[in-house]
């Protein structure tokens, strides 16, 4: 594939969900305001806290991340857009790590295709290369990774240093020195991020798939290889000790239940957060599957089916599902891309013809619920938005149209491409579920944003509480989520503090509980209920306003 197409065909992925919009409801919101307190000075950089609250998970280097850029970004800069920056360039980190932990691995001689008798072979760094391509169009069509790999969240971290990990360890045999050193920052990162158990075990996988298959060796004498696999266990050691140091080692094994229920949660979210690659994987798997009955299975299969393995044993025994399996993503992409070279046309066509259908039917839907949305016709699609999103008024917006047009017409133009007649390429049958995924997440973070916005971010929830509140200078806190918490802090300026017994604030805000009470504890001598005040589409995210004596 052209460099400038794949590309401009990653920036089309990355750019929309880091522009243009506010910070989402959950992790997205709660990390900001770690962040936030971090950069003002109001919290300890290795303990994080806002208002009392700590994050559930251990995780260091992500919240370091976000209050730099806080403290960085000129005045002009809004600060929820600044802090996805650096989050901006570990998505980024994602898909080229992804891409050359291809490469690399692809260039094992027991990867890379037969030679003719007569010659007319592709040359190993070309066949490699069209194998990155795949492996990085296969990650980019992930239904799973855009939402989560688009939030200023550990677990965008994770994915960022577990996809370095990856490729540092594919690319050991052949360019060790930089290998070694991105292995130690994988290494240091992932711990620094909340994951030092699976970066240990990530790399003792990875040490030992190099041990077994002695093919991939790009050249190196087995001394050099132990010496390059001994420098990787040692940053795995250094970086064990220092999630010790830090208390990021925490036991959250959770054996799972065997109750039908739970596993069939369990596959369908296999099912449908790694659609497409996971079924590419299991062929790749099928299809190399000589292989694994040899004395050293091939490492192009070993290295990344460990790490597929790791995460997803890692899911299944944790309670952060979702955001954990994001890490199998960058492997199983690699998994899939060594598919490409064994399907059946009959294979292809059907997955072309299916994408084709799915995604041109999502794009339609995009577009015509934009349409009522904007003109009021259809009546019906409108009339839904208005009963989902009471109070949400659409505005046409030009530089919200402009994008949109233009990428649905680049996926005319890759449907037309794909049916055509042109050049046999591997990589031909990822090509419409890559196109397709990034047409409607960009369709969606363009023509949708407002409404998103206004359904997923707390902001209508401040607006509507501080004017219930005047002055709302400081504000006393119970059982309020760390979401809303970080809502108060960052959009509404408020300043937020534990309840205490003895009221420091003029205003308190609280949870109702499930039938819309008081929460217990609130001393209604010493408070009057002023407001209930809801939020627009969310009937779970209510809270309750108090006005003290």
């Amino acid at each position: 594939m052209p460099r400038l197409v794949l590309v401009l065909f990653c920036l089309a992925y990355l750019v929309p969900g880091f522009v243009g919009r506010n910070a989402w409801k959950g992790a997205d919101i709660a990390s900001l305001g770690w962040m936030a307190s971090l950069a003002e000075g109001s919290a300890d950089w290795f303990h994080p806290s806002l208002a009392g609250i700590q994050p559930e998970y251990p995780s260091l280097l992500p919240y370091w991340l976000g209050a730099i850029a806080l403290q960085w970004c000129p005045p002009w800069l809004p600060a929820d857009f600044a802090v996805r920056l650096p989050f901006a360039l570990l998505l980024l980190l994602t898909m080229l790590t992804t891409w050359f932990a291809s490469y690399y691995l692809a260039r094992n001689p027991r990867a890379q295709p037969v030679a003719f008798a007569f010659g007319g072979e592709p040359p190993p760094a070309a066949y490699a290369s069209a194998m990155a391509d795949g492996a990085l169009l296969a990650l980019i069509a992930s239904l799973g990774l855009a939402q989560l790999a688009h939030e200023t969240t550990p677990a965008l971290a994770q994915i960022g240093f577990s996809g370095l990990l990856l490729f540092s360890l594919a690319a050991l045999p052949w360019q060790p020195y930089r290998a070694q050193i991105g292995a130690w920052l994988a290494l240091l990162g992932l711990t620094l991020c909340g994951a030092p158990a699976m970066a240990l075990l990530f790399a003792v996988g990875g040490v030992v798939s190099l041990w077994l298959d002695t093919t991939d060796r790009a050249g190196q004498t087995p001394d050099a290889v132990q010496r390059q696999t001994g420098a990787v266990l040692l940053g795995a050691t250094l970086a064990a000790a220092i999630g010790w140091k830090f208390d990021l080692w925490r036991w959250k094994v959770v054996l799972p239940q065997a109750h039908w229920s739970d596993l069939e949660g369990y596959l369908e979210l296999l099912i449908w957060f790694t659609w497409p690659a996971w079924p590419l994987a299991i062929w790749t798997a099928w299809r190399w599957r000589k292989q694994w009955f040899q004395a050293a299975p091939s490492r192009h299969l070993l290295l990344p089916l460990w790490f597929v393995g790791v995460t997803l044993c890692t899911t299944l025994m944790g309670s952060g599902s979702d955001r954990t399996l994001l890490l199998a993503l960058p492997a199983l992409a690699t998994l899939a891309a060594f598919a490409l070279p064994t399907l059946k046309r009959q294979v292809a066509s059907l997955i072309d013809w299916f994408t084709l259908l799915f995604f041109s039917g999502c794009g339609l839907t995009i577009w015509v619920v934009w349409i009522a949305m904007v003109t009021g016709f259809p009546s019906e699609p409108s009339a839904n938005v208005a009963r989902l999103a009471p109070g949400f008024t659409a505005h046409f917006s030009f530089f919200a149209f402009a994008p949109a047009v233009l990428a649905t017409l680049v996926w005319a133009w890759l449907v037309k491409w794909r049916v055509g007649r042109h050049r046999a390429a591997i990589w031909k049958s990822l090509v419409l579920p890559a196109g397709g995924a990034a047409l409607c997440w960009l369709l969606l973070m363009t023509l949708w944003m407002p409404l998103l916005d206004f359904a997923q971010s707390y902001n209508r929830l401040v607006e509507n509480s501080l004017a219930s509140m005047s002055p709302a200078g400081c504000v006393e806190v119970q059982n309020l989520g760390a979401g809303k918490v970080a809502a108060f802090h960052f959009y509404g300026g408020v300043s937020l503090k534990p309840v205490d017994t003895e009221p420091q604030c003029p205003w308190l805000m609280a949870e109702p509980d499930a039938e819309g009470n008081p929460p217990a504890g609130i001393d209604m001598h010493r408070w009057t209920l002023l407001a209930a005040v809801r939020h627009p589409t969310d009937g779970n995210e209510n809270l309750l306003l108090f006005k003290r004596h």
